[in-house]
């Protein structure tokens, strides 16, 4: 290896294209070459591997880490993150996702690397669970936070939710999630690539895991009556997820089948937002969404909860509009307004464009993070 490059190791836990997995990839494929070596590790191959591959970054399987809890399986996937480490002799461990951000935080600090750093992307005690299951959560995100050198959170809002533990204020620093531009089809183009056989004039749109966490439930409830007030709008789902058969049979109960369409998982779906009219993000809870920095470039008009780091990117009624989490009345009232009122809708998406180009662009991500690897 050059003396005199940084050698990097991001590892995360899943391999999909979620994303913690873009934030991987924008970093590992971003960092100047001049300077840094870097090599990507995951448990699950997917998405990520493809892509990473392709850009020629050199990447590490790790078949024993996955999501699911298993001590033996969690002690094996421990020797597997010290053997992996040993061998590249990272500069700088960076790790992403809860289950890997313990376990490499021990491995790292086993192997005596100099700067572990952890991406808190949100954190699971936000999700609806137990007491017990949210109270050892937190045990372990502050475990993660303590094994680390520096803990890097995506939103205010993420840190705030932590930074109260013990031990742990000095060693929080908010870095923005940041995007670059985006290549995207126009709006006729994208709407025959989605759905050329949709008749209605008006598409609103989300791109999401059909995950609980998500709330497209939420939007499903609310263009109801929508679809009753506006008989030319369609609603357009792309994703897939656990939650697909519900939501299916959500729409069957409102009777909505030909006005409500599920496109499934889009590769890139990013470039086609130019189909929407207007883009939505109704999630129960959230960190600090990379889409809705891209419903902004692409200049669209965003309805969206205010839930975790999202009032970050949206002011309401300036770059956006905010609903209180899982209030379908207020989202409708919301969309009923910018359907009714073009001007409103123009404005909106032209000042979250300019917002996400001046404060969430991906050099300025990046130049962040490499301050962050330099102290």
């Amino acid at each position: 290896m050059d003396k005199t490059k940084q050698k990097i190791l991001y590892v995360i836990t899943k391999g999909n294209f979620g994303g913690a997995q873009r934030y991987v990839y924008e970093l590992a494929t971003s960092m100047p070459k001049d300077k840094f070596d870097v090599v990507v590790a995951f448990g699950q191959s997917g998405a990520l591997e493809t892509k990473l591959k392709t850009a020629g970054v050199r990447t590490i399987m790790i078949p024993q880490l996955s999501r699911d809890v298993n001590l033996l399986g969690d002690i094996k996937t421990l020797f597997a993150l010290t053997k992996i480490i040993r061998n590249e002799r990272p500069d700088i461990l960076h790790l992403n996702s809860s289950k890997v951000g313990a376990l490499g935080g021990l491995a790292g600090r086993l192997t005596g690397v100099k700067k572990i750093i952890f991406t808190g992307h949100g954190w699971a005690f936000n999700e609806k669970r137990s007491f017990f299951s949210k109270t050892f959560i937190l045990f372990s995100h502050w475990v993660t936070i303590l094994l680390s050198h520096k803990t890097i959170a995506v939103s205010e809002k993420t840190k705030s939710q932590i930074n109260k533990l013990p031990l742990v204020k000095n060693k929080i620093e908010v870095i923005h999630n940041g995007i670059g531009e985006i290549p995207f089809k126009e709006g006729f183009e994208s709407r025959q690539f989605l759905g050329k056989n949709i008749r209605e004039d008006l598409w609103i749109g989300t791109v999401s895991e059909l995950h609980k966490n998500k709330g497209v439930d939420f939007i499903i409830e609310a263009f109801s009556q929508i679809s009753s007030d506006f008989p030319n709008t369609t609603l357009v789902i792309i994703g897939e997820g656990e939650e697909r058969d519900n939501l299916e049979q959500l729409v069957m109960e409102k009777n909505l089948q030909e006005k409500i369409h599920f496109v499934g998982n889009v590769d890139n779906a990013r470039i086609y937002l130019k189909a929407f009219d207007i883009f939505t993000l109704t999630s129960r809870t959230e960190a600090f969404p990379y889409v809705i920095l891209e419903a902004g470039l692409a200049g669209l008009p965003v309805v969206a909860s205010a839930v975790g780091g999202i009032p970050e990117i949206i002011k309401n009624d300036q770059t956006g509009m905010l609903a209180r989490v899982g209030d379908k009345k207020e989202i409708n009232l919301l969309i009923n307004d910018l359907l009714q009122n073009s001007e409103k809708k123009e404005r909106l998406g032209k000042a979250l464009g300019i917002r996400v180009k001046s404060d969430f662009s991906l050099q300025k991500m990046v130049e962040e993070t490499i301050r962050v690897y330099n102290k």
